[in-house]
């Protein structure tokens, strides 16, 4: 049975992390005709164009793919705890999907910094998808990037930000209960 947990939320997660990701390229306004903006989109799109009929957007945001990320995140707690005979708890589950989805937002900002840093250790050149990682992490580098400029070519901006990560995620884990269990 954990086997089957542990494919299905990986599944699940999968599903939430382009959905996030399809959300933040439109926040950032990602080139969209980037190879890997047309895959988030191309993969998201059987999921997202039905519910857009239903949902509008809202000042340029997608609230049509932000609620199925937390649908997505909510159905975590649905789900397995259903297929492993457990009680289900619906407003409990509404409540740990928006911190999931709060929580995998976060992951995604680390994960993608993190390939960010390597790629430029050993792209040399042009790479899209390195564009495209600069471009969604911009927001994010640019405030300390002001405060902290590169050091004989090395730029600190990215160790800076997974410090302050980690600090709020620590700090989240002690203010909001189950955050540190997710």
């Amino acid at each position: 049975m954990e086997a089957i947990n542990y494919l299905l939320k990986f599944a699940i997660d999968a599903v939430l992390m382009i959905l996030v990701l399809r959300v933040w390229l439109q926040l950032v306004r990602a080139d969209f005709y980037n190879p890997f903006s047309q895959f988030i989109v191309k993969v998201s799109n059987p999921l997202v164009i039905p519910l857009r009929r239903i949902i509008p957007g809202l000042g340029g945001v997608d609230l049509a793919t932000i609620v199925l990320a937390y649908i997505f995140a909510t159905l975590t707690f649905i789900i397995i705890p259903l297929l492993n005979g457990g009680p289900i708890d619906i407003i409990t589950a509404l409540y740990l999907g928006l911190i999931y989805l709060i929580k995998q937002a976060g992951v995604l900002l680390f994960i993608i910094m993190l390939v960010m840093a390597l790629m430029s250790w050993v792209v040399q050149g042009y790479n899209p998808t390195q564009m495209i990682f600069h471009q969604l992490t911009a927001p994010v580098l640019a405030p300390v990037r002001r405060i902290i400029p590169s050091i004989g070519g090395l730029d600190l901006s990215v160790l800076i930000v997974f410090l302050l990560l980690n600090v709020v995620n620590i700090l989240l884990a002690g203010w909001i209960p189950y955050w540190s269990i997710l």
